[in-house]
């Protein structure tokens, strides 16, 4: 058991960040995709290690930065639930209308 799920839509966050990484480099493509996962697996024990983004939404929201990447998941759900993978250099207001939509 993983004791973490991935709403639908960070499932195809991970997919395109990989088919984004896999054009330069296939290699590349799959450490950064492990590293989500090992991030991801590394929350479960400790929820609440990510840090808050008021900016971005006023619900009980976490986020742990892996490279350039930020995922979004609500660390008080069990299984942990993983919102969406977001490109950390997207607008804020962006950022704030997927997690509004999700």
């Amino acid at each position: 058991m993983s004791g973490f799920a991935l709403h639908p839509e960070a499932f195809t966050d991970i997919d395109e960040i990989a088919i984004y990484i896999g054009q330069e480099s296939q290699a590349a493509a799959h450490r950064v995709v492990d590293e989500l996962y090992d991030a991801i697996s590394g929350l479960v024990p400790f929820p609440f290690q990510g840090h808050r983004r008021p900016d971005l939404t006023n619900r009980a929201i976490r986020f742990k930065r892996v490279r350039d990447y930020l995922i979004a998941y609500a660390p008080d759900e069990n299984p942990l639930w993983v919102i969406a993978v977001l490109h950390g250099h997207r607008s804020p207001r962006t950022m704030a209308a997927i997690l509004r939509e999700r």
